[in-house]
C-alpha cells in the first residue's frame, strides 16, 4: 500500500492536487481538514477541541489529529491503491506517529513526501479570494491568514529535513496555475515510480 505526504503552507494548493492525484493514481485522499470538518459537523469531543483551535488560525493538537486518524486508518486499507494524505503530518511529532501508526496495522511506510513552495503574498492572495468565496472562517480574517501562514513555519516546515533525512522529500513549485502543478506532480510520482 502506497502512502504519500502532501505538505505545505495554507493556500499552497495542496487540498486541489490531492484529489487530482487521489483521482489519478486509485489513492484513497485524507484531507485533516475532512476529517477535523467530519468531527465538528457531529460536534463529539474531538471536533469540539479541532473546532476551538481552528476558529483562532492555530494548528489542532497533535494529539487530536492523530485520534482522529488513528480511527480512520484501520476503516481505509483498501481498496485503494493507497493513501494520499493532505494536512497531515503537519508536525514533526505527527510524522512520527504515522509511522507508527502504519507500523501498527501493518499498513506499509510513507513512500514519498512533498512539499509545496509558495511566495507568502501569494498565499495570502490565493487565501483571501478563497474566502470570498468558500464561506471557510480561517480564510476570511487577514489576521487569521497571517496566523496560520507564522505557524505553519514554525510547526511544519521542519517536516522537510525529516523527510529529506529519510530521502522521500520531493520540492514542488507550487507557483503556477492548477494544471501546471498537477503536471509537475504527476511527472514526479512516475519518476519515483511510486
Amino acid at each position: 500500500m502506497k502512502h504519500i505526504i502532501l505538505f505545505g503552507p495554507p493556500g499552497s494548493g495542496k487540498g486541489t492536487q490531492a484529489e487530482l492525484v487521489a483521482n489519478k493514481f486509485n489513492l484513497k485522499h485524507l484531507s485533516t481538514g475532512d476529517l477535523f470538518r467530519h468531527h465538528m459537523k457531529v460536534k463529539n469531543s474531538l471536533g469540539l477541541k479541532a473546532r476551538s483551535y481552528i476558529d483562532q488560525g492555530l494548528l489542532v493538537p497533535d494529539d487530536v489529529t492523530t485520534a482522529m486518524l488513528e480511527d480512520f486508518l484501520p476503516e481505509n486499507d483498501q481498496p485503494e491503491a493507497g493513501i494520499i494524505y493532505d494536512g497531515y503530518p503537519r508536525t514533526l511529532q505527527q510524522a512520527i506517529s504515522l509511522d507508527e501508526l502504519l507500523e501498527r496495522f501493518s499498513l506499509g511506510f510513507v513512500n514519498t513526501a512533498f512539499s509545496f513552495c509558495v511566495p507568502d503574498e501569494l498565499l495570502i492572495k490565493r487565501l483571501s479570494l478563497r474566502g470570498k468565496t468558500s464561506g471557510r472562517s480561517d480564510d476570511i480574517d487577514l489576521g487569521v491568514i497571517r496566523k496560520r501562514i507564522a505557524e505553519y513555519y514554525k510547526k511544519t516546515a521542519p517536516l522537510s529535513e525529516y523527510y529529506r533525512k529519510k530521502a522521500i522529500l520531493t520540492e514542488i513549485n507550487a507557483k503556477g496555475n492548477i494544471e501546471e502543478i498537477a503536471l509537475s506532480l504527476e511527472l514526479e510520482i512516475r519518476r519515483l515510480s511510486i
